[in-house]
């Protein structure tokens, strides 16, 4: 799976324990209603943020988990994490855009040649 979006937070990484650590990614959604999704980036993938700055545009992979827990009443309880393995940064589309060669202004607004006042005055008011 995917989810695509702009950098919202770029967390620092953390070491949980002696043998474990992540780093936290939270990604704004480009949708009618954003949604701001956070992102686990666990040992060695936690490197990958190292070159991700806030405001960037980026497509990151993702696995989606789950997991069921026991608390000592004996109630279950369910957790979703959702973890990154890949990253890429988007192009925005100003530069895609600005790499179009303009149009002459002279071809995009030629003059016209049969023009009569007489037939052009076709408004209703």
């Amino acid at each position: 799976m995917e989810v695509s979006g702009k950098v919202k937070v770029v967390g620092d990484e953390q070491q949980v324990s002696p043998t474990f650590k992540k780093r936290e990614l939270v990604v704004t959604t480009d949708e009618q209603y954003p949604q701001s999704i956070m992102i686990e980036f666990v040992q060695d993938k936690s490197d990958l943020l190292n070159n991700v700055a806030v405001g960037e545009n980026v497509k990151v992979s993702i696995n989606l988990g789950g997991r069921e827990w026991v608390n000592p009443q004996g109630e279950t309880k369910y957790f979703n994490s959702i973890k990154g393995w890949r990253i890429e940064k988007l192009q925005t589309e100003a530069p895609a855009a600005a790499q179009m060669p303009p149009m002459p202004a002279a071809e995009a607004f030629a003059p016209a040649t049969n023009f009569k006042e007489e037939e052009h005055d076709d408004l209703p008011f």
